[in-house]
């Protein structure tokens, strides 16, 4: 049996009413609200403390002091020097050669050897010389006694003038082939023509030597030509009379004075260069013409000019500069160094200082040693180490 359970029309068609909201959802969200507005909060105040302190830390953690050397700018007269680069050439010195050929016979000399002026050193071959020698000295001994006989006669009148004028002649005649004779024989013996030292020998007894060719050098190192070139700029401070200092490589230790002999009085075109000689004694005979060679030209000084170590400037693309150092009193009345960069412009540089032409004053004080770690505005301490020695280098080139 079925029941019948439909809903009445007027019931189906009325709607439903909305059920209201639970109060726990609406506080849940603001909940929510306010955590989120804590969590955001406490991520911004944290980050805002931390850049705090971490300023704070930097601010009173200040890395110590830099130990540095320091060195005080002086006014003082340096030396007014010109250095140029030269070589060394002998006063004298030849290669000796025979004016006329022949073979050798004899050589009386040794390689190395010291020689006095006009000593022997090479005979050539000169029998036929000597045998022409002896033949006109028998024609003049003869002509001699004619001319004696003719010039007796003519005083009596038993002979002629004629007669006495030739044999005048022929006795003229004999004496100029004995002195033609002597002079060839003379130049068959080679002599030293002046004191020095003999070299290495290009000779050997019985070879044939033609005129010209090399024997052996001769040199003598009493005293040493300078030569060297300055430009046309510096060619107007050099006069004949200044004093000069020389030095070689294989004497580093020593030093050699001179004076300047000779200037050249042309310019060169090429090179706008000028030749400069200069003379200088050599003892011990140490000096060897060909040496390189390093002059120093001593010029009259200048005014006086604030120098520093030559260690203390700084030199780069962007200038030359120095650390100095400034005094600054703290509030618990110590006395802070701190380094400022300073650029300068600088001068040569002399006996391991250089010359600071502005930006430095006298007694100013400077980083001579230690800027490699430095940077403007630094602190330093002051180290009591002693400065490092100059550096012994030349003055300039």
């Amino acid at each position: 049996m079925t029941v019948a359970t439909d809903t009445p029309p007027s019931a189906r068609s009325a709607p439903e009413k909305p059920r209201p909201r639970p109060a726990r959802t609406i506080r849940w969200f603001i909940i929510v609200g306010l955590l989120l507005t804590l969590l955001v909060g406490g991520i911004v105040g944290f980050n805002a403390f931390r850049n705090h302190m971490i300023a704070q830390f930097f601010a009173n953690n200040k890395p110590p002091p830099i130990t540095v050397s320091v060195a005080e700018a002086k006014s003082e007269v340096v030396p007014n020097l010109l250095t140029a680069v030269g070589d060394l050439a002998a006063v004298h010195q030849v290669n000796v050669t025979s004016d006329v050929s022949g073979r050798i016979t004899s050589i009386m000399f040794e390689a190395g050897s010291e020689v006095d002026k006009g000593a022997p050193l090479v005979q050539l071959y000169d029998a036929p010389d000597q045998g022409d020698l002896a033949n006109y000295k028998a024609q003049a001994k003869v002509a001699e006694l004619s001319l004696d006989r003719a010039k007796q006669l003519a005083a009596r009148q038993f002979g002629p003038q004629a007669t006495v004028d030739q044999a005048q002649a022929a006795f003229d005649q004999a004496n100029a082939g004995i002195a033609k004779t002597e002079a060839i024989i003379s130049q068959k013996l080679v002599r030293a023509p002046f004191d020095g030292v003999l070299g290495v020998r290009h000779v050997e007894v019985g070879q044939y030597l033609t005129a010209g060719t090399q024997i052996v050098t001769l040199t003598n190192l009493a005293q040493i030509y300078a030569n060297f070139t300055v430009t046309e700029k510096d060619s107007g401070t050099l006069k004949v009379g200044q004093a000069v200092r020389i030095k070689v490589d294989a004497y580093p230790n020593r030093q050699f004075d001179g004076k300047i002999t000779t200037i050249e009085p042309q310019i060169s075109a090429d090179t706008r260069n000028i030749r400069v000689q200069a003379t200088l004694d050599n003892p011990g005979h140490v000096l060897k013409p060909g040496m390189f060679a390093t002059t120093t030209v001593v010029l009259p000084d200048k005014p006086a000019v604030i120098t520093v170590p030559e260690t203390a400037v700084d030199y780069t693309l962007y200038g030359d500069s120095v650390y100095l150092i400034h005094e600054e009193k703290a509030q618990d009345d110590k006395t802070n160094l701190t380094a400022v960069r300073t650029f300068v412009r600088t001068g040569e540089r002399i006996g391991g200082r250089a010359v600071i032409l502005s930006g430095v004053k006298p007694g100013d004080r400077v980083v001579a040693v230690g800027q490699l770690k430095l940077q403007s505005g630094a602190a330093v301490a002051i180290s009591k180490d002693p400065l490092p020695p100059t550096p012994a280098t030349p003055p300039r080139y």
